[in-house]
């Protein structure tokens, strides 16, 4: 059984898109539309060189989106997943191109969200961190006896899990986490408390948008980030998609749990090869691969 799988944010890159955008007349009527849709130029951003304007979390989460959900659009027949499932905004570019959302619905949703998210930002100062070597239920129990807003966040593979929270809450646990064992704590250069109860506000700013978008039926079941498991009635997928950025990513459960329902082969679809190299920490023998023109 094959999977495809979207990447989420820090996969961007200075020149994503460019060439499918050159390179198919259905990608450039896409990236056009997308264009009219946003209001600015996110093309121009894309395809040119300034790093510090991708990174913009308004401008980076459609950038990769679109990317991912053009490609997928752009492979047309040769797009065939038995299942699909996206890294946090990734989750997003899966609807998307498994027929779960529209493209322009699916867009408008990613924008709303990175907007809300910025201003959830901007409102709590706050940070991630990566915690390499421990077991999944020691970093859950040590950020559950600090006294501050740090929760995990982003389960990526075993060994590797990120946390998120206040300031100060992410430096006490990491303070007791490498004096717990764990081989590197390391805190990431993001603006803000992904996946955690500090993206509240975003939250209820993405829930009135969720709840006013049209879902369908897709073409193959989709592993959500809440629950590691497949889905695919739209009702369901809609209540789990308004969870997801208070909620921690659950991705090493849901490779685990593709793998158990008879996964063989993963092609990432995106910019990046993350998704891969996480997989195959978990199941070396599986046959990964990026999706191209």
């Amino acid at each position: 059984m094959k999977a495809y799988v979207f990447p989420g944010q820090g996969a961007q890159f200075p020149g994503m898109g460019k060439d499918i955008y050159e390179n198919s007349e259905v990608a450039k009527q896409l990236f056009d539309q997308a264009n009219n849709i946003l209001g600015f130029s996110i093309t121009e951003i894309m395809f040119g060189e300034d790093a510090e304007a991708l990174k913009q979390t308004k401008v980076t989460q459609p950038a990769i989106f679109l990317h991912s959900v053009i490609l997928a659009k752009v492979l047309g027949d040769s797009f065939t997943p038995s299942m699909v499932a996206g890294h946090s905004l990734g989750e997003f570019s899966a609807l998307v191109a498994a027929g779960y959302l529209s493209f322009e619905d699916g867009l408008k949703l990613v924008s709303k969200r990175a907007i809300s998210m910025q201003k959830a930002c901007e409102k709590n100062p706050s940070t991630m961190a990566a915690v390499l070597g421990l077991e999944n239920k020691i970093v859950e129990d040590i950020c559950s006896e600090i006294d501050e807003i740090v929760v995990p966040a982003n389960y990526n593979c075993p060994g590797q899990l990120v946390i998120s929270g206040s300031v100060k809450g992410i430096n006490i646990a990491c303070e007791k986490l490498t004096k717990a064992g764990a081989r590197r704590s390391l805190k990431l250069p993001v603006g803000g408390a992904f996946h955690s109860p500090l993206m509240e506000d975003a939250r209820d700013e993405l829930e009135t948008a969720i709840n006013s978008t049209n879902f369908t039926e897709g073409i193959c079941p989709i592993y959500q980030n809440v629950t590691a498991s497949a889905i695919t009635n739209p009702v369901h997928i809609k209540e789990n998609l308004k969870t997801q950025l208070t909620s921690a990513v659950m991705w090493t459960q849901t490779m685990q749990e593709m793998i158990a329902d008879g996964l063989t082969s993963v092609i990432e679809v995106g910019p990046g090869k993350v998704l891969q190299g996480l997989f195959k920490k978990v199941d070396r023998q599986l046959q990964t691969e990026s999706a191209i023109l």
